[in-house]
């Protein structure tokens, strides 16, 4: 299952309070692409903040990885987490 997974920064944030966090965040999301989990990650361009597409089972599942990022686990991040499902309109086209 495809899921989007757009990150939230907690309230009253600095960009201090990230950076002990940076290199291991940066490993755990390396680690999760190359498990195939995190299939796409990408940053908002105004906002800098992440915009993940994971491949999971169901959304339990997801949560579970997210909640394994460095920067969910120090309270710093959430994520909302959203399932797609393939567009199924084309199937109009050649009624």
């Amino acid at each position: 299952m495809k899921i989007l997974a757009l990150e939230k920064e907690a309230a009253q944030t600095q960009p201090s309070d990230f950076q002990p966090y940076l290199s291991d965040e940066a490993a755990k999301v390396y680690e999760l692409y190359q498990a195939g989990v995190i299939r796409e990650s990408y940053f908002h361009q105004t906002d800098h903040t992440a915009v993940l597409m994971l491949e999971c089972a169901n959304i339990d599942e997801a949560r579970r990885v997210l909640d394994s990022l460095p920067l969910v686990k120090a309270g710093l991040i959430s994520f909302d987490v959203i399932p797609l499902a393939p567009y199924p309109g084309f199937a109009r086209l050649f009624k």
